[in-house]
């Protein structure tokens, strides 16, 4: 039961950080229509926006991939996974997140912690007059999405287990 429990509590952080994301691109879509009217209109631009909208997007992209991964909305080659039994589909889902999804995201945090830690030291901001200052949090969005990633294939692994551990007849001891 503590793992049911865990699993459970995984996916309820995926499913905040997937709200979190969809209010964001709620806000992206905002933003970026304020920046189209304010050009075409009023022959306006300001690089902050523009910016921000890349800072939303990075951030989109980074804080909803765990969320995509628990509703199984990652692109997927699936000509034979679809057919097969909820067993096999388990064993793959558990080589697929213990050979490829945690040793990558593991690999991304190795190398993406230099690069933060060399932003957060220079407080880097954009290159750009006029540009947003806190590059440095948006670079570090790249460890947290690699940890939200792992967090969701702990949960995978959890429910893969599940499926594969339960009786065959269906019954629950």
């Amino acid at each position: 039961m503590p793992l049911s429990r865990l699993h459970t509590a995984l996916d309820a952080f995926a499913e905040w950080t997937g709200r979190i994301s969809a209010w964001l691109a709620l806000l992206l879509v905002l933003v970026t229509f304020t920046v189209v009217v304010l050009r075409y209109a009023f022959d306006i631009g300001s690089i902050a926006l523009q910016e921000s909208i890349l800072y939303l997007h990075a951030t989109l992209f980074l804080l909803g991939a765990a969320y995509t991964l628990k509703h199984d909305a990652h692109v997927r080659v699936d000509i034979f996974y679809r057919n097969m039994s909820p067993q096999g589909k388990a064993w793959v889902d558990l080589g697929g997140t213990l050979l490829l999804l945690l040793p990558v995201c593991l690999f991304l945090l190795w190398v993406s912690w230099d690069y933060v830690a060399s932003a957060w030291s220079l407080h880097e901001g954009s290159r750009e007059a006029g540009g947003l200052p806190y590059v440095y949090v948006l670079k570090s969005l790249i460890p947290v999405a690699a940890a939200l990633l792992m967090l969701q294939g702990v949960s995978q692994v959890l429910a893969s287990l599940a499926v594969l551990l339960e009786p065959e007849d269906g019954r629950t001891s």
